[in-house]
């Protein structure tokens, strides 16, 4: 179980204070302190921890934002930033002495050009409000997290998210254009534009991933695009992970990018039917969605070619959709997969390691001998075209000893993921879940000079504390 810091005596007895200090600044009911309405705010989507804050504070503006952060900083309080609480990693989680500063209030679309191809939203626009505001025109937003029901755009720029289509379009970082954020002492900072590659540093490279370390972002300005004529989605089936792997590989090196490409294996694949019926091969033990868009005539000459590639690995079925109901269906399985895996286990752990394509069917195939060994059943569900791995690691909660079998067997698959020149994350963040395993692949002195950067933005390390760094003992 990961601890957390003790709190800070001398600001809980200024608890008082701190309070109306807020309430002074928001409308009323932008200040949440009285303990069963502070219960939503205890946790994020790593439920296995939780914590209530000090209070919540909901700004609507940019400038509340800013005076918020001004008071807090003066007063020397820790702050969380907070979206949807979606987050898997631990990285929206409490401390007893902080204040969770909340997005939600701050949901306003405030520009959307499409002549130029840009939209300004406040951080608190949902990642598929955004798409929704203009798929009547023809655009969209590209990436789409599975959460993006729920998930919030400036949530998804702290954990540079990705989802099923950033194999094409690439993940958050690619469709940003520029960022107005507010640092820790109230000041309001805007970063890039409505125009490519802003001259000097690249700031919003910096900003983006790095998880409410430096700074809140309270408005994002991203790219959109146009929606392509047309698209249609595939379910190829096979007799096991490391053959679906080596397929997925061989797609990828032919020089063909789909517009995503989805991995299940048996157990996904036997849950997400249950929930959705969609028709997926309940005698398949893994299974690709793979999904082409562009005219008619393109769709059907990149599935035959996949199609193609597909067969040399003698595959159980190849199966491509012809409709749009059926497609749908086909994603509304894939895109409700942890809920589904939800109901055939009381608990889950879902990591999120990224590898080499190429030793797919190696790290599957050493995932399921770590399973076996510990006893605890994953399934897999993962964007495989781009390596970022999401093996749901199942057991009970209300076990201790199932829950640290769970951990050790997610940290030994993140290990894995480095050891193969892979990283630890690759959208779900570091937050408090990987953060002892940093040192896996950071030596000590890129680390000291990531904690340099943090410094710099935030002397008094009072943003986010206790995420994504190691715990230095006192």
């Amino acid at each position: 179980m990961i601890r957390q810091p003790e709190p800070k005596p001398e600001v809980l007895a200024h608890c008082s204070k701190i309070i109306a200090g807020l309430r002074a600044l928001l409308p009323e009911t932008g200040v949440i302190a009285d303990t069963l309405r502070l219960k939503p705010y205890e946790t994020d989507g790593l439920s296995a921890y939780r914590q209530p804050p000090m209070a919540v504070a909901l700004p609507e503006t940019t400038e509340q934002l800013a005076a918020v952060l001004r008071f807090l900083h003066r007063e020397g309080v820790r702050v969380i930033p907070r979206g949807a609480g979606t987050s898997l990693s631990g990285g929206a989680l409490p401390l007893a002495d902080g204040v969770v500063v909340g997005m939600m209030r701050m949901n306003r679309i405030l520009e959307i050009n499409y002549a130029d191809r840009f939209a300004v939203v406040q951080a608190g626009v949902t990642n598929l409000g955004i798409t929704a505001a203009m798929q009547e025109d023809g655009f969209f937003y590209a990436p789409d997290p599975s959460s993006q029901l729920a998930c919030m755009i400036g949530g998804n720029v702290a954990m540079n998210s990705g989802g099923a289509h950033c194999l094409k379009y690439g993940v958050t970082a690619n469709n940003l254009l520029g960022l107005k954020i507010v640092t820790i002492e109230g000041e309001i900072i805007d970063i890039g534009g409505a125009h490519l590659d802003g001259g000097g540093y690249d700031w919003l490279g910096l900003l983006t991933g790095s998880e409410g370390q430096l700074a809140m972002t309270a408005e994002v300005t991203v790219r959109i695009l146009r929606a392509a004529e047309g698209q249609r989605a595939m379910l190829a089936a096979f007799r096991s992970n490391e053959i679906a792997g080596a397929c997925v590989d061989r797609i990828i090196g032919s020089g063909i990018i789909p517009v995503a490409l989805e991995f299940m294996d048996r157990p996904a694949i036997h849950a997400c039917e249950a929930f959705a019926h969609a028709g997926y091969p309940l005698d398949a033990e893994a299974m690709l969605i793979i999904e082409v868009e562009g005219s008619v005539a393109e769709q059907d000459e990149l599935l035959t070619r996949i199609r193609a590639i597909c067969d040399e690995f003698d595959p159980i079925s190849c199966r491509v959709s012809q409709s749009a109901e059926e497609s749908a269906a086909i994603w509304k399985g894939r895109k409700g997969a942890f809920g589904a895996v939800g109901r055939i286990s009381p608990d889950y752990l879902c990591m999120d390691g990224t590898i080499p394509t190429s030793r797919l069917p190696e790290v599957l195939a050493r995932i399921q001998a770590m399973s076996d060994d510990c006893g605890l059943k994953v399934a897999n569900i993962f964007h495989a075209g781009d390596g970022n791995l999401h093996p749901l690691i199942m057991f009970d909660a209300n076990d201790p000893t199932s829950f640290q079998k769970a951990e050790k067997f997610g940290a030994d698959i993140l290990c894995l993921c480095v050891e193969v020149g892979g990283c630890l994350t690759g959208e779900h963040g570091v937050g408090v879940e990987k953060r002892d395993l940093m040192d896996r692949q950071f030596n000590p002195t890129e680390l000291d000079q990531q904690r340099a950067i943090k410094s710099a933005f935030d002397p008094d390390w009072l943003l986010n504390p206790s995420k994504v760094f190691p715990l230095v003992p006192a």
